[in-house]
């Protein structure tokens, strides 16, 4: 393995036009990469004809001089989105074998552009996990590791081996999904960048669901820079998703300006919680103190209905989960369980999804069809969403007082071992959520920029959180904590 596959989206496509190197060098060392990194279990299914076939193209086109930003650049899919012939199983036994004839739209639009499949990344099943540890196909395994201690990580969930595959340099980039923080904390686990864009900013056609007024895709990638140009790529108005704003894209990466005079960036005091490690106050502090001496104004806000947040939204997604699972019976595709003799098709259908889904995903099932159920619908589900609404209305009355941006920590800790919450209450595990499903119950743009490390050589992450569709101006303030903050995770102790 040469460079090669180190390098940032921005650098790789400056080095591709100025003819350094071509798409299928950058290709070829990334599949090197991936096959010498098997015990991350990142990839689960690989496609290196796919991607020669495509890296030869791109080449084609930037010699041609019709080449966009992301055009020959190798990434990683995460195993989530359809994506046409190529196994699409959501990390979950009940999609066994299933592949797709058609694309999601936002793989669509990346091959469009000229982006290279190397192929799927590892996820918790359905991407109900923070851990990466419900997978049908086992755990990843952070790149990272503590200070004189070889113990394996997590990388955090649902997108784990987007993260680990980006931060250990498998691939340039990798597209993730967030239902409530699952591009972002993974992201502040392995010390990359991760962009959570406002709800209906990024087509959903094609992409498995989890919680459908959550659900949204984004990118996975090394710098800010690169998620500006990746999400231009993969965001825009789809008229086969209904929930797809139809709303102009703007160029992300040329609103990186630097400059922060006149902004407003809120800290909100409901974020500082009862055994908040001192490690996570201290870099949120520090993050403040960045974006001050960079020209912005530092202003305390309240967002008063926090603390109800993780409860409505552990009532929400598993509500619309158990709803948008129910359409999997083994009938037409993935795995269909065997029968006796005199057995008929409601002993089938049981079977195969006792079979196919993993304890996870059956207890959020369960959990959503429980608060979705006669005599319970008003006191949970309806309930939750009136608190929603509540939430959605801190942030606006947050915004129309002159806040431009938002800044929290991304999680409350860094990454943990994996196995240590095996045995633990499934809520200890939700905990890990406390800082991220605010965003995505008000459909707000988020994003999780590397700061620091903690005491035992992990990477820490804070979280900014922009307006709606104000995503321009988020990752501009991203990219100034970013460059202030001057984290470098190849200085770490790796693999």
């Amino acid at each position: 393995m040469t460079e090669l596959s180190k390098l940032t989206i921005s650098a790789a496509r400056d080095g591709l036009r100025k003819g350094e190197f071509t798409a299928v060098d950058l290709t070829t060392d990334c599949l090197s990469a991936i096959d010498d990194a098997g015990k991350l279990n990142a990839f689960i299914a690989h496609t290196p004809d796919q991607a020669r076939a495509q890296a030869k193209a791109a080449d084609a086109r930037i010699a041609a001089g019709d080449a966009p930003d992301m055009c020959g650049i190798p990434l990683g899919i995460k195993d989530l989105f359809c994506t046409k012939g190529v196994q699409s199983q959501a990390a979950s036994n009940i999609l066994e074998g299933f592949k797709p004839e058609y694309e999601s739209t936002t793989t669509s639009q990346l091959w469009d552009a000229g982006a290279v499949m190397l192929g799927k990344l590892n996820m918790d099943e359905f991407a109900m996990g923070s851990s990466n540890e419900t997978s049908a196909y086992g755990p990843v395994v952070n790149p990272w590791k503590a200070n004189d201690d070889d113990r394996e990580l997590t990388p955090g969930g649902s997108s784990g081996g987007s993260a680990a595959a980006v931060a250990a340099d498998l691939c340039l980039a990798a597209t993730g999904t967030d239902t409530g923080g699952s591009i972002r904390q993974p992201a502040a686990f392995t010390g990359i960048v991760g962009v959570k864009p406002t709800y209906g900013r990024v087509s959903r056609w094609g992409i498995v669901a989890f919680a459908s007024s959550l659900d949204q895709a984004g990118p996975m990638v090394k710098s800010v820079r690169d998620g500006a140009i990746m999400l231009t790529a993969m965001a825009g108005h789809d008229p086969k998703d209904s929930t797809s704003a139809n709303m102009p894209v703007p160029d992300f990466e040329a609103a990186l300006t630097g400059d922060l005079r006149g902004k407003k960036i809120g800290l909100p005091r409901e974020y500082r919680m009862d055994g908040m490690p001192a490690e996570i106050e201290t870099l949120w502090h520090q993050g403040a103190e960045m974006l001050r001496d960079a020209g912005a104004e530092i202003v305390d806000i309240s967002l008063p209905h926090t603390k109800y947040a993780l409860p409505a939204y552990y009532v929400i997604a598993p509500a619309e989960a158990s709803s948008n699972l129910a359409r999997y019976d083994g009938v037409k595709y993935g795995h269909r369980a065997k029968i006796a003799p005199g057995e008929g098709i409601t002993e089938m259908y049981e079977r195969t999804r006792a079979e196919g889904f993993g304890h996870e995903v059956q207890r959020r099932i369960m959990i959503g069809a429980y608060v979705l159920s006669a005599g319970f619908y008003d006191a949970y589900y309806i309930r939750a969403q009136k608190v929603r609404t509540l939430i959605r209305q801190d942030f606006e009355k947050a915004f129309a007082s002159g806040i431009d941006s938002i800044l929290t920590p991304a999680t409350p800790s860094a990454a943990f071992g994996l196995g240590e919450m095996a045995d633990a209450d499934p809520i200890k595990m939700y905990l890990n959520d406390v800082f991220t499903v605010t965003v995505n119950l008000a459909g707000l743009p988020g994003v999780s920029v590397p700061a620091g490390l903690d005491g035992k050589g992990l990477p820490l992450g804070l979280q900014l959180i922009g307006q709606p569709w104000g995503e321009a101006d988020m990752l501009n303030t991203a990219h100034v904590l970013e460059q202030a903050a001057g984290f470098n995770g190849h200085a770490a102790r790796w693999w």
